[in-house]
């Protein structure tokens, strides 16, 4: 029994390496992938590619006409496999992994609470009274790609259990953002296609009891949950973490049809659907009004909150945490790297993105607002590398 123990152990490692790996390698094609789009859209190319961005594309199906946007199939479509495939690392991480017992998931799920409100709180500070206060979700993201691609570069200057630890937070962090977009960046509920998505999702969580194993029977439902909640108002991408919760999984070194799904998805995901969102969403045309959109109350909310309010949720929450013995420190390492690692928390790229573009109408506050994701990501990751790559491990267990 215990040889069975050690190889789960060791093939759970593995996965997560495996998830590393390409986290790291993907968010190397991000930042090319941003490079590209910065490039399209400040030259000769720029309009043409908004226009292919705005053309319509679908099919039709006997009398019925099911055709989007490319943009809206890249953020609707292509966006709920990205929630798929992070809805997987959630159960998965809550069935063996970092989220499976109380006094392991407590500290990266109290870290991230504090890594979502604080941003939240400063960014309405700013625009409380401002007709942009409804961006206040944007600064509580973390994108895990970027932060796990940078805490790779790393190398040995970082603990994996550090590593390890920013995977689970970063994946609490998502799920509270999946959470704040289902919750309050819905704006109307078809209740008939809401009552319809949860006939298919009784139906995979039939499939799930009687322990079907065979992935068919949760991809084609899975569409379906897809298409009923595209149409009931609530932002489609929540079809891909229900789905994720219905997949069977299991804690034995045989590979579940969960972990099956997340290794198929993960190259897709890291090197396609992850770069192709950055060059559909940041087409950013500068502008000289964006450098006084900096010190806007918006800039200033997502720039302060993602940057500030990262470090000091994350690292004050994690404290309290630590103090009270709900849980921890990882191994080896110190308060410091609490610090660097609330900073690269604050890399905020895509799920930012993402919800700024739910949260305005005005093409020039979405603009700003990528601006300032930008900016704010770009020096959360860079001082963030800086504290961790001067930060020495510890060779014991830190506790408060």
């Amino acid at each position: 029994m215990a040889i069975f123990t050690g190889m789960a152990q060791l093939l759970n490692l593995q996965a997560f390496k495996d998830f590393l790996r390409s986290g790291q390698i993907g968010g190397v094609l991000l930042l090319f992938s941003v490079a590209v789009s910065l490039f399209i859209a400040n030259s000769a190319f720029g309009d043409e590619f908004a226009g292919f961005l705005a053309t319509d594309f679908g099919f039709t199906f006997g009398t019925k006409v099911y055709s989007f946007s490319i943009s809206a199939w890249i953020n609707d479509a292509l966006m709920a496999v990205f929630f798929l495939l992070v809805g997987l690392e959630i159960k998965r991480e809550m069935v063996e992994g970092e989220l499976s017992s109380v006094k392991k998931a407590s500290l990266p799920v109290v870290a991230a609470m504090g890594g979502m409100l604080v941003p939240a709180f400063i960014y309405y500070i700013f625009n409380r009274n401002e007709p942009t206060v409804s961006g206040w979700g944007i600064p509580m993201a973390t994108d895990i790609a970027f932060a796990l691609a940078i805490i790779s570069m790393l190398g040995k200057s970082a603990p994996l259990s550090l590593k390890i630890f920013l995977a689970a937070l970063a994946i609490v962090d998502d799920l509270g953002a999946i959470l704040v977009i289902a919750v309050f960046y819905t704006n109307e509920v078809h209740f008939d296609y809401l009552l319809m998505a949860g006939g298919v999702l009784a139906l995979l969580l039939i499939f799930n009891y009687l322990n079907l194993k065979a992935l068919f029977f949760y991809i084609i439902p899975g569409i379906f949950l897809w298409y009923f909640i595209h149409h009931s108002g609530i932002h489609a991408t929540i079809a891909g973490v229900l789905l994720a919760l219905t997949i069977p999984t299991n804690k034995t070194n045989i590979e579940s049809p969960l972990e099956k799904l997340e290794h198929l998805l993960n190259g897709p995901v890291h090197y396609f659907i992850m770069p192709i969102f950055a060059l559909a969403n940041t087409n950013i045309t500068f502008q000289k009004e964006m450098i006084s959109g900096l010190v806007s109350p918006l800039g200033l909310g997502i720039i302060a909150g993602l940057f500030i309010g990262k470090t000091v949720g994350v690292t004050l929450f994690a404290w309290i945490a630590v103090k009270l013995k709900l849980g921890d420190l990882p191994s080896e390492s110190g308060w410091k790297h609490i610090i660097g690692l609330g900073m690269l928390a604050g890399i905020g790229f895509t799920m930012s993105i993402f919800i700024s573009l739910l949260s305005f109408e005005d093409a020039l506050h979405i603009t700003e607002a990528k601006f300032a994701i930008l900016c704010a990501s770009i020096i959360s990751g860079l001082i963030g590398f800086v504290v961790l790559k001067s930060t020495k491990t510890t060779k014991a267990k830190v506790t408060a």
